[in-house]
């Protein structure tokens, strides 16, 4: 049964040394408790009260969609790691021993995919810039050094790195101002994210000076369009509302909007239910009223939100509390994605049959969408060339903006979950596989710049 706060809770984060002390716990049995503390040494693990409390069926908390996306289960690690760690934690409690283990497991997990690191992170004055990526040329993420947490963290979540300690492939940089000159230098850079981890878990003081740069009627970049990408609304509404904190976040909000600066709340909501408590209701509503955009995203997860059904409600109950559907994404090919994913196929049905019981102000909406290598690759469709069954994708964004809105095709696969497993339908190479290559051979020259991070 859920329950409806009435009154503001303080907020309360649970991780791996005190979850026990949850009262909800009681309901596990020990084998559920055990498995979250093996698999959350490995993955990512920390939940709150607001969660907890208002947002999980305990009733019914093993098929609970909430529950699902923050509690950590057996089945989240390939069985052969799961053994593996669980053997090392019945056998010491040597923490050095422990965090090898797991740093050795993590590594088979693909820690940062899609050239994350490879291709995405930009250099400037011979220095590369470790916080930043810029992967499409209108848009630069910046990951804020206080930024690298969130209020809760997601069983999914495809940039676990930034959470486990491994610091040698984590993104942050803790000041803006090689930031500033960079964009400064590229013009062609019209929008900034920032990202993390979560830039809303910052305090205010810290926050502004991230943003404020670009408010000076002396910034010489282009940046037209600030988007911040962030669950706080689904995992802890209570900062737009009355957090010590939350009246001086929505003046500022309102300072860059009138600024002329678009500023647009990339929230992500991974059910309906994240969308129903009175808190998360009023947070949106005093949002808007800043003037900001709320646009909404969130990957296809296999026991979370694999129903057609679910996304309708979701799409339309975003619409109905003037939030805009923006994007499906397929989950990740990284850390527990065996246990999330769906073959592509049926994403695509599963996007085709929410997209048919809904209007038009929903169907602004882009997917199945996924974030590979070459760039945001969406499939249309299933369609027959030729006698030939193939799937029919484009690119909704690419590392070369020529890329972008040119149909291709890859032979039907019903098993296939992820770009890498497609071959292409009527040639040897999908059309840009050769200027990726260039791109990558690129980077191996230039792999003697010094690093900054």
């Amino acid at each position: 049964m859920l329950v409806i706060s009435e009154t503001k809770p303080t907020y309360k984060a649970y991780a791996l040394n005190n979850f026990r002390n949850i009262p909800q716990m009681g309901r596990l049995s020990e084998s559920e408790r055990r498995a979250i503390e093996i698999v959350g040494h490995v993955l990512p693990f920390k939940v709150n009260n607001y969660v907890i409390d208002e947002l999980i069926d305990w009733d019914n908390y093993r098929d609970d969609p909430i529950f699902n996306l923050v509690f950590p289960n057996e089945q989240m690690l390939r069985p052969e790691h799961f053994a593996e760690m669980a053997q090392t934690m019945k056998q010491t409690d040597d923490r050095n021993a422990i965090r090898d283990t797991a740093h050795g497991i993590r590594l088979h997990l693909n820690p940062h995919p899609a050239g994350q690191v490879e291709l995405n992170v930009p250099e400037i004055d011979g220095v590369k810039l470790m916080g930043v990526q810029h992967k499409y040329r209108e848009t630069v993420l910046f990951f804020p050094s206080s930024g690298q947490t969130c209020h809760s963290y997601c069983t999914f979540c495809f940039r676990w790195p930034q959470f486990v300690g491994m610091n040698e492939i984590k993104f942050a940089m803790r000041e803006t101002e090689l930031l500033v000159k960079y964009l400064e230098q590229h013009q062609e850079t019209t929008d900034i994210l920032f990202t993390g981890g979560d830039p809303m878990i910052m305090k205010f003081d810290v926050f502004r000076q991230y943003i404020e740069p670009f408010l000076d009627k002396n910034n010489k970049t282009n940046i037209q369009s600030i988007r911040i990408g962030t669950k706080s609304l689904g995992f802890w509404p209570y900062k737009f509302i009355d957090d010590e904190e939350a009246d001086k976040y929505l003046q500022l909000f309102e300072q860059v909007v009138k600024s002329g600066i678009n500023l647009a709340f990339m929230a992500h909501f991974n059910h309906p239910n994240e969308l129903r408590t009175p808190a998360v209701q009023k947070a949106i509503r005093r949002l808007r009223r800043t003037g900001l955009q709320i646009r909404t995203q969130s990957p296809l997860l296999r026991h979370i939100n694999d129903d057609p059904l679910a996304w309708a409600e979701m799409w339309r109950e975003q619409v109905n509390q003037n939030c805009i559907p923006y994007y499906m994404f397929v989950a990740r090919d990284t850390g527990a994605k065996h246990y999330f994913e769906v073959p592509l196929v049926r994403a695509w049905d599963i996007f085709r049959n929410a997209y048919q019981r809904v209007s038009g102000l929903c169907r602004t909406v882009r997917g199945p969408s996924m974030s590979a290598t070459p760039g945001k690759v969406q499939i249309l469709g299933v369609a027959e060339v030729g006698a030939q069954k193939v799937f029919t994708m484009r690119f909704l964004q690419g590392r070369n903006p020529d890329w972008v809105a040119r149909p291709f095709f890859a032979k039907y696969d019903e098993k296939a979950t992820w770009l890498d497993d497609l071959k292409p339908a009527f040639s040897d190479k999908f059309f840009y596989e050769d200027e990726l290559q260039a791109m990558y051979a690129q980077k191996v020259k230039d792999e003697q710049i010094p690093v900054l991070g």
